[in-house]
């Protein structure tokens, strides 16, 4: 990649990031309005002789895929999680803590508002059933509320292990790097050769461990040493390497097809876009300070977890009620479904944002007195990571989602004393 040409000082001898980054605040809370949105778009409801059928309205459109390059968040959303990562551990190695204790730290931060929502879901779904509604309906909302939860399994697993990449990356942050992405592409090439798609999601680990680098970096200042020359150069040749790819048939066009199973592409789309990040930092920082706008990205960051966790059950309630009032269903892509998007999405904000001031508190602060027992912290990710596998597997079902919610149980107990949430 362009940007690894350019010389780099030691990490360790790096400017000191500071603990908030408030343009990166910014852009965690862009991206997650982003993600928001685009699932609700992707909602295509039709409503016919038989029964509700749900779909993707946005699979297979050859409009979509250049707006994908566009909307492709997850990258920029890892690198954040990698620069917040980094100097949490770093702060934390400061004040004399061990990795286990940054580890658990994560983990009850990450596993108390997923199990919540967890067992409201599994709850939910238990008096539906009750009262009668159709099993068809109830997989297809299962399958479609548990597929962004990937992120969630693949986020606590790559964090847990930022104690052992920060220490790699101080000490050979080049070579961390190329290694991480080494192993990208040679999964992709292998999935390739075989014809075995699957061995694609050994990439779960490899690519967004390689963003999450990237956040390292970041987090060492090594972008703000970068002229804006060098940054363009550095998103250009990365932006160059992907139409190579792309076009050539290697890798789909569809950025979102790169991500189920994730390819290497999203580490050169990680690329582009955190070059760009650095280019026009200051006056992200500019904007960012505008008193309407803080406000906003303060309160979208302090429940974002939340937020993620909640979006698509707001979306399957919020659809429940207008079919409920018997409304008509403007079939997916037509001109009355575009003029309907903006009260739709209203209609979803309006449902999610109660929903997460509501729920938004599990999401902070720790309950119990942290076992310092080892083995503990490693034990509970594992079985944290167990119960979003369940939900992925099976979708949301009464049954996957009460044992993803045990699971989680119990991977809070194993770091804590008796629970006061």
């Amino acid at each position: 990649m362009t940007i690894l040409r350019a010389p780099i000082a030691p990490a360790a001898k790096a400017a000191p990031a500071p603990c908030r980054d408030r343009v990166l605040d910014l852009v965690r809370a862009g991206c997650l309005v982003v993600v928001v949105v685009l699932h609700a778009m992707m909602a295509g409801i039709e409503v016919g002789e038989s029964g509700i059928q749900i779909r993707n309205a946005l699979e297979n459109q050859q409009w979509f895929t250049p707006v994908s390059w566009v909307i492709q968040v997850m990258p920029l959303f890892f690198i954040v999680g990698g620069f917040a990562g980094i100097t949490q551990w770093r702060r934390m190695r400061d004040n004399g803590a061990a990795p286990a204790d940054f580890v658990r730290a994560r983990l009850v931060r990450l596993s108390r508002p997923a199990l919540v929502a967890f067992a409201a879901i599994a709850a939910a779904l238990a008096v539906a059933t009750a009262a009668g509604a159709p099993a068809d309906l109830l997989a297809q909302v299962g399958f479609r509320m548990g597929q962004p939860m990937w992120f969630i399994g693949v986020y606590l697993g790559i964090s847990a292990l930022v104690p052992l990449l920060g220490r790699l990356h101080e000490r050979a942050p080049r070579v961390t790097l190329a290694v991480l992405v080494a192993c990208a592409l040679g999964v992709d090439q292998l999935a390739i050769a075989t014809g075995v798609p699957a061995i694609g999601f050994a990439n779960l680990a490899f690519v967004w461990l390689a963003v999450q680098q990237i956040g390292f970096w970041y987090a060492d200042g090594w972008f703000r040493f970068r002229t804006d020359g060098q940054l363009l150069t550095g998103a250009l040749g990365a932006f160059a390497l992907l139409l190579a790819g792309t076009t050539s048939g290697l890798y789909p066009a569809d950025m979102l097809a790169n991500l189920n199973p994730p390819t290497a592409n999203l580490v050169l789309l990680g690329v582009v876009q955190v070059c760009l990040l650095a280019r026009f930092t200051e006056r992200l920082a500019v904007f960012v300070e505008r008193p309407g706008v803080r406000s906003a990205v303060d309160a979208v960051g302090k429940h974002s977890l939340t937020v993620y966790l909640w979006h698509m059950p707001a979306l399957v309630l919020f659809a429940a009620v207008l079919l409920v009032l018997g409304l008509p269903w403007p079939e997916p892509l037509g001109v009355e479904w575009w003029m309907t998007r903006g009260s739709w999405l209203a209609g979803v904000a309006l449902v999610l944002i109660p929903l997460t001031a509501r729920l938004g508190r599990f999401e902070r602060g720790s309950t119990g007195t942290p076992r310092r027992a080892r083995g503990l912290a490693p034990a509970g990710v594992l079985v944290a990571i167990a119960a979003v596998v369940a939900v992925l597997v099976s979708g949301f079902t009464v049954i996957s989602t009460a044992i993803a919610a045990v699971l989680l149980l119990i991977a809070l107990r194993m770091q804590h004393g008796p629970s006061r949430m």
